[in-house]
């Protein structure tokens, strides 16, 4: 076991050389934000698909926009808005009255990375209309399934809901998602070189550096990455604990209205994977555990009203639960 542990780290090794070139071609846009950036390439590495939450003007766009440039492969960036039908998003039949048939309009869905961007100023039925997309990787339109292609990734970003002009992702769209992401201002000294940046007159834009074949071959090592029968415990640990809280100790029951589905131990465990392989390890340990555990874990444990009356979050619940489950 060790021997092929050691093979896995030796071609991780090799062929990882292409995440700190696509990091600094990053970093040519983008001042600081390395968490959020990493949890993009996390998604991307364990085809997981991202959301972005934060108040508008923290590069949340431009991040997305950035790393589809430095990958050289199809992009599409979607606005929500309110009026924004399920057609024009993954496309509808056209009339031909000349033969009297239809012909299928493809929607932008059609590509390989796709910016969603403020997704929940759409109405339900629009954000439902991604969910085939995202789940089976295919749309449907008329009678006729369209496979898309791969890589196919969804990074959407949202506004904080409790800004003007927004509507809740229903909770079967949220568990579509891999990782939710918070992201937060930059500091004292970022915001002075964005100034500097930005204010230049030419805003800078990255270059394709790597190719979607360079990252489908990463996938393949990600899920090579070892990951030990007491990580996987762990795993569930954390994930049993957001259910029957009672069971390892913890005063949570009334404040968790709904743990975490099946789901999130599946994502936990692969963007594990992906993050060892972001640290160029071929195992995973309890720290890689720790670090993705919030990313995943914050928009599927849903709190009681009791909870929302003592102004603590599913992030306040999560927290605990990972400061008081055992670490193998």
């Amino acid at each position: 076991m060790y021997a092929d542990i050691k093979a896995i780290g030796e071609r991780i090794e090799r062929e990882s050389g292409f995440v700190t070139t696509l990091l600094s071609e990053i970093d040519k846009v983008i001042v600081g934000q390395r968490y959020m950036i990493e949890r993009l390439l996390i998604g991307l590495l364990a085809d997981g698909h991202v959301l972005i939450e934060g108040v508008p003007g923290l590069a949340k766009t431009l991040a997305v926009r950035t790393l589809s440039r430095a990958i050289d492969t199809t992009f599409q960036r979607i606005q929500f808005t309110p009026d924004l039908l399920p057609a024009d998003l993954i496309g509808t039949l056209v009339y031909n009255p000349e033969t009297g048939g239809f012909t299928t309009k493809r929607g932008p869905i059609f590509a390989n990375i796709i910016l969603a961007d403020e997704i929940n100023r759409a109405p339900a039925k629009v954000q439902s209309a991604l969910l085939e997309a995202m789940q089976e990787r295919q749309v449907t339109i008329g009678d006729e399934t369209h496979k898309l292609d791969s890589p196919f990734l969804v990074l959407a970003t949202q506004n904080p809901i409790e800004q003007e002009g927004t509507y809740p992702l229903p909770e079967a769209q949220v568990d579509r998602f891999m990782l939710k992401l918070r992201v937060t201002y930059p500091t004292r000294e970022e915001e002075l070189e964005i100034m500097d940046r930005m204010a230049g007159g030419t805003e800078p834009v990255a270059s394709a550096v790597v190719t979607p074949d360079r990252i489908l071959q990463a996938r393949s090592l990600v899920t090579d990455v070892y990951v030990d029968e007491k990580i996987k415990k762990y795993i569930l640990d954390i994930v049993f604990a957001t259910r029957e809280p009672s069971e390892f100790g913890l005063d949570l029951a009334d404040l968790i209205a709904y743990g975490a589905s099946p789901r999130a131990s599946i994502y936990l465990s692969i963007a594990a994977r992906a993050h060892a392989f972001l640290q160029r390890r071929a195992y995973v340990t309890p720290e890689d555990i720790k670090a993705i555990a919030m990313d995943v874990l914050r928009h599927r444990v849903i709190v009681t009203y009791e909870a929302e009356a003592e102004e603590l979050t599913s992030e306040d619940v999560v927290q605990r639960i990972l400061d008081n489950v055992e670490v193998p």
